[in-house]
């Protein structure tokens, strides 16, 4: 038995959606008493941290309904059923910065909320971008602006809480820590 195992003994499928399915898990505690989880499953998804030829980030805006706001963030997307996480980030990438790459280095994967959710993103990245001839279509209800910042940019960005996420606030702290300046 793993330290603090919850052991299902039943499962409640509550809605499936486009994006997310969310469940009730009924578990067994390790005390022996039973508890709810309420849990959402989704896919996983991919993100990656794309640096240009003179040492700019290549960031995205779009509007965040939950948020109910626009957030700046590293480029990112789910990850469709059976696609491998190497395919995913070079086709978000191109999707929503008109830019593809030949060279994707695979840095880490965090769960984004392991309190209530399974979602596993994979950060990559890239410092060799190349221009797409023909823009790929994205998502036909994703609408994002591109943006190329500094360091001293994204600490402002940051500082109004424009940059918010936890995937982009890791990709500034990778880029800190070697030296990104």
């Amino acid at each position: 038995m793993k330290k603090f195992e919850e052991k299902t003994i039943s499962t409640e499928k509550i809605f499936s959606g486009k994006i997310v399915e969310l469940q009730v898990d009924e578990v067994t505690l390790p005390d022996g008493k039973t508890s709810k989880r309420e849990i959402v499953k989704h896919p996983g998804a991919v993100a990656v941290i794309p640096v240009t030829e003179d040492n700019k980030l290549l960031l995205v805006e779009q509007y965040r309904k939950p948020l109910e706001k626009s957030l700046v963030e590293i480029p990112a997307g789910k990850l469709e059923p059976g696609e491998d996480p190497d395919a995913s980030v070079v086709r978000e990438l191109e999707e929503e910065t008109g830019y593809t790459t030949e060279d994707m280095t695979l840095l880490t994967s965090f769960y984004t909320s392991p309190g209530f959710a399974d979602e596993l993103v994979h950060i990559y990245l890239t410092k060799s971008l190349i221009p797409l001839e023909e823009k790929v279509a994205g998502d036909e209800d994703e609408f994002v602006e591109i943006l190329e910042v500094t360091p001293e940019e994204a600490d402002k960005m940051v500082a109004e809480q424009r940059i918010h996420d936890a995937k982009t606030i890791y990709a500034l702290l990778y880029l800190k820590s070697q030296g990104w300046k």
